[in-house]
């Protein structure tokens, strides 16, 4: 593996990309340092998959430059792109009688001779690539007969093995279980950062890819709609944008998606907070009850589902103590809805007025 002072294992310049000679999205900057994972996310159609398609040279690009180091790969010869770059993408392979071994090994192909012949120096590269993956006890396997999450850890040890500077994954992970998805993308990373492979990749899976990405390309409407860290990316309605959300919404501090709330006149007053509220408030939502919070500070665990699922929440500012204003608020609202639910067991003094309002939900029979 060529490692050296270069600042981008990657980089495209003015990128076009499209079919039939038609540009399909225009002006693509890339930049991968050593080491970085990149995820392209988007919707279905957009042309994440296009993109890949074009940097691995599956499809002729359009206009601009793709880059490994600092050789332009209009100037490469496939052997030497192959020796640069590794490619899995989604159209797996379905190799009659091979084993998973040999599946592995033509991952070396590309540093043998014309006859193909694997020496000493190649298997054992196949080898380490295996165990790395931890599919080192399915050499002899039938490469059929493997399970999707057996054969998608074969495929990356054949990448691995090809001693890559540049991986490049198209939606690796659509096969696999939760458990499968979860490895798989412990693998990755750690071959970004034991290894310093820069990874290239394209996934579904929006808390994943917040989660394992140094950067994020986002695409939408045939263009490079944002590109940044995901720190900048995963901001407060931004997937609801990219994706054009009408109902339902992303939690970015949590990872995770929520239906859209139930709407109407609330029959029911939830009291949470500190993380208490989570399970029944999606459990209010699955049973369609359409239900009221109090009171929450906005920087509370329970506050972003609260916003999502519930009609209305009573909420004070972040780290501002709970007063009376809010605490007659959410009591006006418990009343009409006569109803109670309390998920806090204990009281501190910051929760002062959630103390009183259970207190008065007792006293009334509401709870």
């Amino acid at each position: 593996m060529r490692r050296n002072m270069r600042e981008w294992a990657l980089a495209a310049k003015g990128m076009e990309v499209g079919y039939d000679k038609k540009p399909f999205i225009k002006n693509i900057e890339i930049r991968v340092r050593p080491g970085e994972i990149l995820t392209l996310i988007g919707p279905n159609g957009s042309g994440k998959s296009t993109i890949l398609k074009s940097l691995i040279g599956q499809l002729e690009l359009l206009g601009g430059r793709v880059y490994l180091g600092e050789r332009d790969m209009k100037g490469m010869s496939p052997g030497e792109i192959a020796r640069t770059m590794s490619i899995l993408m989604t159209q797996r392979p379905s190799p009659e009688l091979m084993t998973c071994g040999e599946v592995a090994e033509t991952g070396r192909y590309p540093y043998t001779g014309r006859l193909g012949m694997l020496r000493g120096e190649d298997r054992r590269k196949v080898c380490q690539a295996m165990e790395m993956v931890g599919a080192e006890k399915l050499y002899d396997f039938p490469f059929l007969q493997a399970s999707d999450g057996q054969r998608q850890r074969v495929l990356l040890a054949r990448a691995i093995c090809q001693d890559p500077d540049v991986i490049v994954m198209d939606e690796p992970t659509s096969f696999l279980d939760i458990r499968g998805k979860l490895e798989f993308l412990e693998l990755i990373v750690s071959l970004a950062r034991e290894k310093k492979t820069a990874v290239i990749l394209s996934l579904h899976e929006l808390d994943l890819a917040q989660k394992i990405s140094d950067r994020v390309l986002c695409i939408r409407d045939r263009c490079v709609d944002r590109y940044g860290t995901p720190e900048e990316i995963f901001q407060k309605g931004y997937m609801e944008q990219l994706f054009r959300l009408k109902k339902g919404s992303y939690n970015p501090d949590f990872g995770s998606l929520e239906l859209a709330g139930i709407q109407g006149q609330p029959s029911l007053f939830v009291i949470g907070g500190n993380g208490s509220g989570i399970e029944t408030y999606r459990r209010l939502r699955r049973q369609a009850i359409p239900f009221a919070v109090g009171i929450l500070q906005e920087n509370d665990v329970d506050y972003p589902v609260a916003s999502a699922l519930a009609v209305r929440v009573v909420s004070e500012k972040a780290y501002e103590p709970m007063g009376e204003k809010a605490y007659k608020e959410a009591k006006r609202l418990m009343e009409s809805c006569g109803r109670v639910v309390c998920c806090l067991n204990e009281f501190g003094t910051v929760n002062e007025m959630n103390r009183r309002l259970a207190q008065l939900a007792r006293e009334k029979g509401w709870l």
